[in-house]
């Protein structure tokens, strides 16, 4: 439009030299869903409200308890229970330690088990940058009593699916996260775990923004032979709604995340040191001198020592003790691993670049597997005839250790959605194009704007084959971008507001299976 100018002088009128571009979205934020000690910060409580943290200190100065001042102990961020059972016979599952021809199974408290507190430590251990903490709320009572059966999986009434599903529900209004993980998912019975992994992946589908990365109930414990039983549970529980939207890993992983400072022997027997002390100081083999440091904790003297201690006292006087607590550390550094895959991916997108498959690479604290699965094994994880849900294994293999092998989507067999990187990227993409195209929301709906929004995404797509997220020789063979009537509209869409872009883009796929053909030549002279 002209300007009328009424006044003499010289007037500047500045004009954009170049169009507008389009902003690429974050690839690795995970949101994180459950429990913590605490959720409070400056006076305000943190309960029930998506928390955007970037750091794990941070994650400790809003959702853990505070410290009290020195020279006390710092307070317990998380205290599971473990008991040691007698067992008439020598378990054949689950962990046990043998002390003078008894046999005890170390089992938990399933009323004292959380995995979030731990997921989040593997998260930053692993390369973890932002993340979303949806605290659902604090710690339930403990039951003060063990599992009775070690072959099956913990179940801990505290952790409830109406909790885990409010706190699913507030992420609608938060597009920023690209990953849901609800590690004490694995908590809930079967049917709970059922109902809340079909409402992520319904959720994850309606908004297409964020992968649901899954474990598997059964993972921590599983059977040499019958685990395919927990596999099965597994796919029978995931429905038919937005499986490419899912990402599964079997089994969960033995981590060096708890030391011997997170366990003493307040997380022995609910703290009650005497049925520690039948063990420490049995008639049969007595100890006076643990039985004399276990009389302190019992009945402190005017001048206290510490819980730490304490603690190196005993590890000092009992080695029965240190066996001890070296096998609850075991027990309770089995976790699932959808808190490190969340660390790997961020690592993964940094490095590579979103297109690039989260496998074939380690994770970092992972030392050991409840079960190592065989090539042979992971065929009916990989490839499923009857229900196509693939589920990623993670495995051993000699000299080269514990690795991720697996780059599947529950939409296992899907031609366009059987790969983790392909719906990463799409996501990446469409995310990135929705965004930048709302500068020309109300925009005239005419050849000037379809140019330049051809030209925009155009560019920012060239970018992307540059980096090598997209195949093909050369950008026309990589990706083609159409807007405009005749083409992508008609004359009922311009009149109705309507503007359609068709954008078509080769992505790159994952070399899952390698051949090498091998033949033998005959040998030639000279």
């Amino acid at each position: 439009m002209s300007t009328t100018f009424a006044t003499p002088g010289v007037y500047i009128n500045e004009i954009n030299g170049f169009p507008n571009s389009v902003v690429p979205v974050a690839t690795a934020v995970p949101a994180f869903i459950g429990y913590t000690p605490n959720a409070e910060y400056q006076g305000k409580s943190y309960y029930n409200k998506p928390f955007k943290i970037n750091s794990f200190a941070e994650f400790q100065a809003i959702f853990m308890l505070p410290n009290p001042p020195p020279p006390a102990d710092p307070a317990r961020q998380y205290s599971p229970q473990y008991y040691l059972v007698a067992q008439k016979t020598t378990p054949t599952e689950g962990e046990y330690l043998t002390l003078s021809g008894q046999s005890y199974s170390i089992l938990p408290d399933p009323n004292t088990i959380y995995y979030l507190y731990n997921s989040i430590r593997l998260f930053y251990q692993n390369g973890g940058g932002d993340a979303y903490i949806v605290a659902v709320g604090p710690y339930g009572p403990a039951s003060g009593k063990p599992i009775t059966d070690p072959t099956v999986s913990v179940i801990n009434p505290n952790v409830q699916l109406t909790d885990l599903q409010r706190g699913l529900a507030l992420l609608t209004k938060e597009p920023e996260p690209t990953m849901y993980i609800c590690p004490e998912a694995t908590l809930l019975s079967l049917n709970d775990n059922t109902t809340l992994m079909e409402t992520m992946l319904l959720q994850a589908e309606t908004m297409q923004t964020a992968v649901c990365i899954f474990d598997v109930i059964g993972g921590a414990n599983p059977d040499p032979i019958l685990y395919t039983n927990d596999i099965q549970n597994f796919r029978n529980s995931t429905g038919s709604a937005g499986l490419n939207y899912g990402v599964s890993y079997y089994p969960f992983i033995g981590t060096t995340i708890m030391q011997s400072t997170d366990i003493d022997f307040t997380n022995l027997f609910g703290g009650d040191t005497k049925q520690l002390a039948a063990i420490l100081n049995p008639p049969s083999a007595p100890n006076p001198v643990a039985a004399q440091i276990l009389g302190m904790i019992q009945t402190p003297p005017a001048k206290p020592l510490s819980n730490s201690q304490l603690q190196a006292a005993l590890l000092v006087a009992s080695p029965v003790y240190g066996q001890i607590i070296n096998h609850v550390l075991t027990e309770a550094n089995i976790l699932p691993p959808s808190g490190a895959m969340a660390g790997v991916y961020a690592v993964n997108d940094q490095e590579a670049g979103v297109w690039n498959s989260p496998a074939n690479t380690s994770i970092v604290g992972a030392v050991s597997l409840p079960i190592r699965l065989s090539d042979s094994d992971q065929e009916n994880l990989n490839i499923d005839a009857v229900s196509g849900k693939s589920i990623n294994a993670i495995r051993f293999f000699n000299g080269q250790g514990i690795l991720i092998w697996g780059a599947r989507t529950l939409d296992g067999n899907s031609q366009d959605w059987r790969y983790i990187s392909v719906r990463r990227t799409m996501t990446f993409l469409e995310q990135s194009i929705k965004l930048a195209a709302r500068a020309y929301v109300f925009s005239p709906n005419n050849a000037n704007t379809w140019a330049a929004l051809q030209s925009m995404i155009s560019s920012f797509l060239t970018g992307v084959w540059q980096e090598g997220g997209l195949q093909g020789a050369s950008p026309a063979a990589a990706f083609s971008v159409s807007v405009g009537l005749g083409t992508t509209m008609t004359a009922d869409d311009l009149l109705n507001g309507y503007m359609r872009i068709s954008v078509k883009v080769a992505v790159v796929h994952p070399a899952e299976f390698i051949v090498i053909s091998f033949e033998q030549q005959q040998a030639t002279s000279g």
